[in-house]
């Protein structure tokens, strides 16, 4: 039997009768497991049978929530699927939410003939990684909430648990901050290639945040410091060493600002900043940046690098940063985020070295702002082409020598928007290649093979076409016609 489920979990095998899923079918689940589970499923449930589901007890599909009985830890999960019923259990309502999305994928598609059937089946499943990430540009082209909590559908739905924001660069500034209102007036007006800028308001950023959370994705914010600080320096002229603002810009070329650091203008600057992005985030990580400081002398650079990271953990928050800030030892919560593939790997290194933790973001896997090839009419070529097999073939631990995983929390995706300004145009680049990355950081790499998943990934073509998403119809993935 083939199944469809992506990531592959970690075990799967298929023992006892199938079960008949009939449109009176009922869902129980007790009092203390979150009602948005419950409807999540009731709505996948609603889309096959054409009937919204019973909920109450003595139900045919069941969520548990036993405490210690699992010991898949707290991302983990069990499905049983048996003649009498569909069970679905874990030690938290994160798994068991992931284990909504293992279910929501077994069923057919709505329309699919009666009766509705499931081979019978146990799956065992845990994720290989903690940190399972998206990162989405919201800076270089503004995307509006609404475009967001879709995006952030998209990472749920393949058991990916970090959106991360890069909320701000040279070409705009997209977070309001208390007592800066120019940030937003003046730095969030442009975008790349002269179009409509845009911002959220702190009301808006909470509401992505909340989004995010119910279903077990936390957000980190990225403001991009000391360097694609244009937009800032255009907004405060006293941010630039010379008193004089910057001229807006809208180019896509990097390495030219930076902060005048040490001014006391800069260092009251970050502080309300960061002040205000961590009270505004619940979850535990702010993204500093860090990247293509070209224009920061580097002795300027390390000592911003140990101040910024001091103030980060000052507002009771773990301090990440693109791999250039290796510069410096990291605290021993700081995370590193290593992308360039492209040069040797001394940064990782470093970090490694000094006692500290990676988040695996190589360019040339996943960068997926990449061409898929030389006829993609959008993107970038300077990490390579990444074809979905480019974005499945590699395992994290044995990127770099020197790097297994124990120096390493997870993998993230990266999705930079110079090129792209809509959202058909995020999700052409991000499907396929969002479900390949997400089964590198979410199963066990002994049980990977691009054959087997290239079968899986073709099933979910009609699913995303229901969904009015605009996918690359890779030619190594054998599409249904």
């Amino acid at each position: 039997m083939k199944h469809v489920v992506i990531p592959q979990p970690s075990s799967l095998s298929y023992e006892g009768r199938p079960f008949t899923l009939t449109p009176d079918v009922a869902i129980s689940a007790g009092a203390h497991i979150d009602t948005a589970i419950v409807h999540n499923l009731a709505k996948a449930v609603e889309e096959v049978t054409g009937k919204p589901p019973r909920l109450g007890e003595g139900g045919a599909i069941t969520l548990e929530l036993p405490g210690d009985t699992y010991d898949l830890g707290v991302e983990g999960y069990e499905l049983t699927v048996a003649e009498g019923g569909v069970k679905l259990g874990a030690v938290s309502p994160r798994g068991l939410f992931y284990a909504v999305q293992t279910l929501r994928q077994l069923l057919p598609e709505p329309g699919t003939a009666k009766p509705i059937t499931l081979p019978g089946m146990k799956i065992r499943d845990k994720p290989r990684y903690g940190w399972r990430g998206a990162m989405l540009d919201v800076a270089r082209h503004f995307f509006p909430v609404q475009d967001v909590k879709r995006y952030i559908d998209h990472i749920a739905a393949y058991k990916m648990n970090i959106l991360h924001l890069h909320l701000t660069d040279d070409q705009g500034w997209r977070l309001e901050i208390e007592g800066w209102p120019r940030l937003t007036e003046v730095g969030g007006r442009t975008a790349v290639g002269g179009g409509e800028g845009g911002f959220y308001t702190a009301e808006d950023y909470r509401e992505i945040v909340a989004y995010a959370r119910e279903r077990f994705v936390e957000v980190v914010p990225e403001i991009d410091v000391p360097g694609h600080t244009n937009a800032a320096l255009a907004a405060y002229a006293e941010l630039n060493c010379d008193g004089k603002p910057r001229e807006p810009y809208t180019g896509i070329e990097v390495g030219f600002s930076s902060l005048c650091l040490g001014s006391p203008a800069t260092d009251r600057f970050l502080a309300d900043v960061v002040r205000t992005v961590a009270g505004l985030t619940p979850g535990p990580y702010i993204h500093i940046g860090g990247d293509e400081a070209d224009a920061t002398p580097p002795d300027d650079y390390r000592k911003f690098i140990e101040k910024v990271q001091k103030l980060v953990r000052a507002n009771g928050k773990s301090m990440v940063g693109w791999q250039e800030i290796a510069a410096v030892p990291p605290a021993e919560d700081t995370l590193t985020q290593y992308w360039r593939s492209n040069v040797a790997p001394d940064d990782p290194l470093a970090t490694v070295r000094n006692g500290g933790k990676l988040i695996m973001s190589p360019a040339d896997k996943t960068y997926i702002a990449m061409k898929y090839d030389p006829s993609t009419r959008l993107g970038f070529t300077w990490a390579g082409y990444i074809e979905v097999r480019d974005a499945y073939d590699w395992d994290p631990a044995a990127t770099i020598d020197g790097v297994t995983d124990k120096n390493i929390v997870g993998v993230e995706s990266a999705l930079w928007t110079e090129t792209l300004s809509t959202m058909d145009e995020l999700e052409l680049f991000t499907f396929p290649r969002l479900p390949a990355l997400a089964e590198v950081a979410w199963s066990p790499q002994a049980s990977r093979d691009f054959a087997g998943f290239a079968v899986r990934l073709a099933a979910h073509g009609p699913r995303w076409t229901r969904l009015g998403i605009d996918f690359h119809r890779s030619p190594q993935i054998p599409w249904a016609s």
